[in-house]
């Protein structure tokens, strides 16, 4: 929640951070409780280039 208040509208940032929460958790889910074979199989890297614009779109969501 600290790191999402310093971006946007504060009033916005529980918000937000219910929504990076909710998309780190699924993805710590499948990868490492239910083992999705395809997600088990990403890189660092793909994790970042494609999950990583997604937590960055919730945090600056709203943000001029």
């Amino acid at each position: 929640m600290p790191a999402v208040l310093r971006f946007g509208d504060p009033a916005d940032a529980p918000h937000r951070a219910g929504l990076i929460a909710s998309q780190i958790l699924g993805l710590a889910l499948c990868r490492y409780v239910l083992r999705l074979p395809p997600v088990v199989a990403l890189t660092q890297e793909q994790i970042v280039a494609e999950v990583g614009p997604t937590v960055q779109r919730y945090l600056t969501l709203g943000a001029a």
